[in-house]
């Protein structure tokens, strides 16, 4: 059963974070969302406030086949937490997937992982990233996906479902979901 590690920081996007973790447990994944802070509940750019399932310290040493990060205004955060930052280059140094919506991917361009490669994101953090492929919905380039925004968190949820089951399982996720 493919892992995911889902950080979600104070301010994060709701859409971008639910829809890709909702179609991916559809999918039978093991999705554990981790707030940054030191209580499980983190609450998002919306005002919705969220129950994680755990806390970043409490998985740290853990392996993840996936580490997905949400958007939104809580990438401030994520961008300014050591921990983030180790484990995002743990994960690409292992080989693993990393995946990043909206503004998220200014994450992995902080961490140097972006130079050279096809990706998308919000249009906020275009200045950021001079080399965004801004009409694209969802990008994979070799472990590294990315999106643009809450608009295609669906699509991206769905992409990532085909990554780490397969295609097949994420049509018919589609066709339930009427997508």
């Amino acid at each position: 059963m493919p892992t995911v590690l889902v950080p979600l920081a104070e301010g994060f996007e709701e859409i971008e974070a639910f829809a890709p973790v909702d179609l991916l447990r559809r999918a039978g994944v093991e999705v554990t969302t981790a707030a940054l802070a030191e209580g499980i509940h983190v609450t998002g750019r919306s005002g919705i406030t969220a129950h994680a399932d755990t806390t970043l310290a409490a998985v740290l040493g853990r392996d993840f086949d996936l580490v997905f990060l949400p958007g939104g205004t809580g990438v401030k955060h994520l961008r300014a937490d050591p921990r983030v930052r180790d484990l995002v280059l743990k994960q690409h140094a292992a080989g693993r997937w990393l995946a990043a919506i909206c503004a998220a991917p200014a994450v992995l361009h902080d961490c140097g992982l972006l130079a050279g490669r096809r990706y998308t994101a919000h249009f906020s953090v275009a200045t950021e990233l001079p080399a965004i492929l801004a009409h694209e919905k969802v990008i994979t380039d070799g472990k590294i996906t990315t999106s643009r925004g809450a608009g295609t968190a669906v699509d991206f949820g769905l992409h990532l479902v085909a990554l780490l089951t397969s295609p097949e399982k994420a049509a018919d996720i589609s066709k339930a979901i009427c997508f």
